[in-house]
């Protein structure tokens, strides 16, 4: 991998991870487009460590509350109906999934899964599943004709049940084209979060699997084309675009929609079945390099 195709991953990670658009489809699609080898599951494992770092830092005010009440409650009984440590123990819960996943699923994430069909596919699928939980929404936010508004659920709502959910919704994104926080940000309004609540459980939820998943794969970097250089300068350029793209993210979600995401992510997965269909693009462009 040259220090250009490093730069321009890195680039895509850090302005796709937290956009429900899937990071690692765009990863695999812009090696795809460009004639590289697949950069593969390793160095999008790593390089999200970039963007997860950004979330790290945009959110370490809720973080350090939260770490901090959780470790109180460990010794304290009464620290364990605190908001804030129940949301830790929450994280913890809601990443077993895709703990368990990945671990169970490691060579077709890094084999099968990775075919641009299948890609295209699921970034439909869950392009529409996203605009239906978003209708619903606003639907809820909106009111209108014989319509009260409803009140929707805040993460002090947020229950065993519910992390689980949102802990199966994540795993999902062990798929590329599925999007992390797509899967989990459509779960949360499905079950009648707000934008905001939802975004920010989704947030917190991957700091676990992103970072495990991370320090799993650096064991598998030096192997094949992908080197520690590229994918260290690939990691630092997804932080910091990664931490831009966040702090407009949470303020775009309080006041508008999905849906140019959704439409985004439709048209994307059409214009991949077309290419593949026609010829123009085979399902498996670069892997054998990677």
């Amino acid at each position: 991998m040259s220090w250009f195709e490093s730069f321009v991953l890195g680039l895509v990670q850090g302005l796709t991870e937290f956009l429900p658009i899937s990071s690692s489809a765009h990863l695999r699609l812009t090696a795809a487009f460009a004639g590289w080898h697949d950069p593969g599951a390793a160095f999008t494992a790593i390089s999200q460590i970039g963007t997860e770092a950004a979330v790290l830092i945009y959110f370490r005010k809720d973080i350090a509350r939260i770490l901090s009440a959780w470790f109180r409650s460990l010794t304290d009984k009464a620290m364990r109906a605190d908001h804030d440590a129940q949301v830790g123990w929450l994280v913890i819960v809601g990443s077993i999934p895709i703990g368990v996943l990945g671990i169970t699923l490691k060579d077709q994430i890094e084999g099968p899964f990775r075919d641009l069909r299948l890609i295209a596919t699921t970034l439909i699928v869950m392009g529409i599943v996203l605009g239906v939980a978003d209708r619903l929404a606003a639907r809820d936010e909106s009111g209108g004709k014989h319509r009260v508004v409803k009140e929707r659920k805040t993460l002090k709502d947020l229950g065993v049940r519910d992390g689980l959910i949102y802990g199966f919704c994540q795993a999902m994104a062990l798929v590329p084209g599925v999007s992390r926080s797509g899967a989990t940000i459509s779960g949360g309004l499905l079950m009648g979060y707000t934008r905001e609540a939802a975004a920010r459980y989704s947030f917190l939820l991957a700091i676990p699997a992103v970072l495990a998943s991370g320090a799993y794969e650096l064991k598998d970097v030096g192997q094949g084309h992908v080197s520690w250089g590229p994918t260290i300068f690939a990691t630092l350029v997804a932080f910091a675009v990664g931490y831009v793209v966040i702090a407009w993210f949470m303020k775009f979600i309080t006041t508008k929609s999905f849906m140019p995401f959704v439409v985004y992510r439709i048209l994307l997965g059409i214009v991949i079945l077309v290419l593949v269909s026609t010829g123009a693009l085979s399902p498996h462009a670069g892997e054998s390099g990677g």
